[in-house]
């Protein structure tokens, strides 16, 4: 069984930073590609960032580029986001996301989901 804990969400201030953290079990992480989306009250789950299995290639949304960065360490099955300067715009529930066969940006083409952790950033 496929299982993906994010922790690492909470309140913080604009400007501020945070470390999300999602730990994979019941896949062999090594040969998924991950990301992160978010999905703030009343709209739709967008695409934040992703990363190759083997941490080579990473993609970003434009809303957060130059202040998110994702890593992995596929010894530790982990993948993480930092997040820098961060807005009250960020403020959404955040999910780790897997994908077999390539990075995605599409909600519908990811194979396995996390159950999110809340990011509120107050202004």
């Amino acid at each position: 069984q496929v299982q993906l804990v994010e922790s690492g969400g909470g309140l913080v201030q604009a400007g501020g930073s945070l470390r999300l953290s999602c730990a994979a079990s019941g896949l062999t992480f090594s040969n998924y590609n991950m990301g992160w989306f978010r999905q703030a009250p009343g709209k739709e789950r967008e695409f934040v960032a992703a990363t190759r299995w083997s941490g080579s290639s990473t993609v970003y949304a434009d809303s957060v580029k130059g202040r998110f960065t994702i890593s992995r360490d596929n010894a530790k099955n982990t993948v993480y986001l930092q997040m820098n300067i961060l807005k009250p715009e960020d403020t959404a529930t955040y999910y780790c996301a897997a994908r077999r066969t390539g990075i995605t940006t599409v909600v519908a083409l990811v194979d396995y989901w996390g159950q999110g952790t809340q990011v509120t950033v107050s202004s």
